[in-house]
C-alpha cells in the first residue's frame, strides 16, 4: 500500500496517509478540519540490491595498462648562421 502526502488549504499542515489505492482521497485536515489536497510526489527510484544486475556483476572488469612516460628528447637547437 502506498503512502501519500497531503497538504491544508487552510494552515497548510502537511502530513502523509498510508492507505490503499482503492480508497478515496482524504478530505478533511486532521490539525484544523480544514480542506486537503494530495500531493504529487516523483515516486521512489528502483534501486537494485542483490547480485545479477548488470552494475554491479555483468559489467567487464576495468583494466589498468601502465603507461611510461615519453621520453624526453633535447629541444632541436637552429644551426647559427
Amino acid at each position: 500500500m502506498p503512502t501519500y502526502d497531503y497538504v491544508c488549504r487552510d494552515c497548510g499542515y502537511e502530513f502523509e496517509a498510508f492507505q490503499s489505492m482503492k480508497d478515496d482521497a482524504l478530505t478533511e485536515c486532521p490539525s484544523c478540519e480544514g480542506s486537503i489536497k494530495r500531493k504529487v510526489g516523483g515516486g521512489a527510484g528502483i534501486i537494485f540490491k542483490g547480485s545479477g544486475f548488470y552494475i554491479n556483476d555483468s559489467k567487464k572488469a576495468e583494466t589498468k595498462t601502465e603507461t611510461k612516460p615519453a621520453e624526453s628528447k633535447p629541444a632541436a637547437v637552429p644551426a647559427a648562421t
